[in-house]
């Protein structure tokens, strides 16, 4: 193993933990921002170029036909083969935190549809569930797993927020395990099937899980409800028969009790364990060399790198795996640094620098290398994502690949990023959450005029009570223009009060002037 330090732009804030790493004919790619896509890069994916030691970031670009993939932290990735030894493939992404810290619960498949030697397009594809849809969560698993001719995903653990009707004042954003079920998911077919097995009690999150054939090891994690770190090895063997499909679990001795682990692979059989956490408040120094045979797995530990005193002593440390043997470490920056929220990066390189050509292997490996923010858990609870940053104008100008604005192209009819009317105000290079509704995209509302259109409810000047009406009711809702229909749900007739007249006061009676002899012949009688 060899440790190599590169350095990164200043002024960095772009990134933030819980990104995520995807590697594309030996091309590196960034996406996982914590902040929503700016103009420095409308899609949030980047391209990674590390070169002599320097390493920058390039935007990349999605294909018209592509929906929005939400700039998502701490999701589950793997990867997607229609065969063995095709060279196309694609990933597969569930889950994660929005940048309102919100769970997600949709799946995307993302490939690459065209590489030139300034663009590299993307397309992302929204898919649709039915039958046992697993709830949002983040720190869990996905893989894909091979059996008779037949493929199926399989997703497991994770944490989510406390149900709405469990929640408090107190903590109303706690997270929790979720049930420690096992999802397998037919893309086919569209539909998914949960499992529940008696070897699978507690539920895990932040654990490596490794496939191959037909077979899911599962190593190490976190359980929020026991406040352990899994000292187990659970194998989940996958039979897809013509009917049903069969899900048996054994638990296997010689696990490892940590959390927050990377995991990458350096041979079809090979892979190597790196960093994580084996408490709250104890690092994992140690590395381990995976070899998965046939049915069998063996754990051995490895030679270890020669890690810099900075990384030995520093209370967190945070990663992720960059394919190819190869994982990128950062640590914290300490507070006597100019910048104060800069940090170190290290590429720790678990292959022999002479390497042959890799075959293409059908080993699918997933390894969640994060846990919370700081602000929404305990400190020091599991490691951070791997994180560095860099602001838009800290792009090489001078470079030939450097996002240009003039480049971009036009995505005024891509997905929803739509002018809805003559006033539309939503920019989709500044567009930036209005309402709290509004998760991963504007909040938009159908116009029934005709086939029906879609509005934006911010330019419609939509309350966001209002908004919630119209989608919870399923009524119909005309917009400015079309709102001359008087048809369906029309603004409520303006009723005039009824204005009660005001009481007049009473009048006062003038005083009676009476004369001088009046007043003496009053006085007379009364005296009579």
């Amino acid at each position: 193993m060899s440790l190599q330090m590169v350095s990164t732009a200043s002024n960095s804030s772009l990134l933030q933990p819980g990104f995520s790493l995807l590697n594309f004919d030996e091309h590196v790619f960034f996406f996982g921002q914590k902040g929503w896509p700016k103009r420095s890069c409308p899609t949030g994916v980047f391209l990674l170029d590390i070169k002599q030691n320097e390493l920058k970031m390039k935007p990349a670009f999605f294909s018209k036909d592509s929906c929005y993939l939400p700039p998502l932290r701490y999701p589950a990735l793997c990867t997607l083969r229609s065969d063995a030894r095709a060279d196309e493939y694609q990933y597969i992404i569930h889950g994660g935190k929005t940048p309102n810290n919100d769970l997600s619960d949709k799946i995307y498949f993302m490939s690459l549809v065209n590489k030139t030697s300034k663009k590299m397009t993307f397309q992302c594809i929204e898919k649709d569930l039915g039958g046992d849809v697993p709830e949002a969560r983040y720190g869990h698993t996905i893989n894909v797993v091979h059996s008779r001719g037949k493929n199926v995903t399989v997703l497991f653990g994770g944490r989510s927020y406390t149900p709405l009707a469990q929640r408090t004042t107190e903590k109303w954003n706690s997270v929790v395990d979720c049930l420690p079920s096992v999802f397998l998911i037919d893309f086919e077919f569209g539909c998914c099937t949960s499992y529940l097995l008696p070897e699978l009690q507690d539920g895990l999150s932040f654990h490596v899980s490794i496939a191959r054939g037909d077979t899911i090891y599962i190593l190490g994690g976190h359980s929020l409800q026991n406040n352990t770190r899994s000292p187990n090895l659970y194998k989940i063997k996958i039979d897809l028969p013509l009917g049903s499909p069969a899900v048996t679990c054994t638990v296997l001795p010689g696990g490892i009790s940590v959390s927050s682990a990377i995991v990458t692979q350096i041979s079809d059989t090979e892979f190597v364990l790196v960093g994580g956490y084996h408490s709250d408040s104890q690092k994992r120094l140690a590395c381990n060399t995976i070899v998965l045979e046939d049915s069998k797995i063996e754990i051995v530990e490895s030679v270890s790198p020669e890690w810099t005193p900075d990384i030995k002593h520093c209370r967190t440390w945070f990663g992720c795996d960059m394919g190819k043997g190869s994982v990128l470490l950062g640590i914290p920056g300490a507070n006597k640094q100019i910048i104060p929220d800069a940090n170190y990066f290290y590429i720790l390189r678990c292959k022999g620098t002479e390497e042959g050509k890799e075959e293409e292997l059908i080993t699918q490996m997933c390894s969640q290398t994060s846990s919370e923010d700081p602000g929404d858990s305990t400190p020091f609870e599991d490691s951070e994502e791997f994180c560095f940053s860099a602001e838009a104008n800290s792009f090489d100008a001078d470079d030939a690949d450097t996002y240009n604005e003039d480049d971009e192209e036009d995505e005024s009819e891509t997905g929803y990023w739509i002018t809805c009317c003559a006033s539309c105000s939503v920019d989709i290079n500044t567009w930036v959450p209005f309402y709290s509704t509004e998760l991963n995209k504007p909040a938009m509302i159908l116009c029934s005029s005709g086939a029906g259109h879609w509005v934006h409810a911010q330019c419609m000047d939509l309350s966001e009570t209002m908004l919630l009406h119209l989608s919870e009711a399923n009524v119909k809702y005309f917009c400015n223009k079309h709102v001359d229909l008087n048809k369906g749900l029309q603004t409520p007739q303006k009723v005039m009060c009824l204005k009660k007249p005001p009481m007049k006061p009473l009048r006062k009676k003038k005083a009676m002037k009476l004369s001088t002899s009046t007043k003496k012949s009053f006085l007379r009688r009364l005296f009579e």
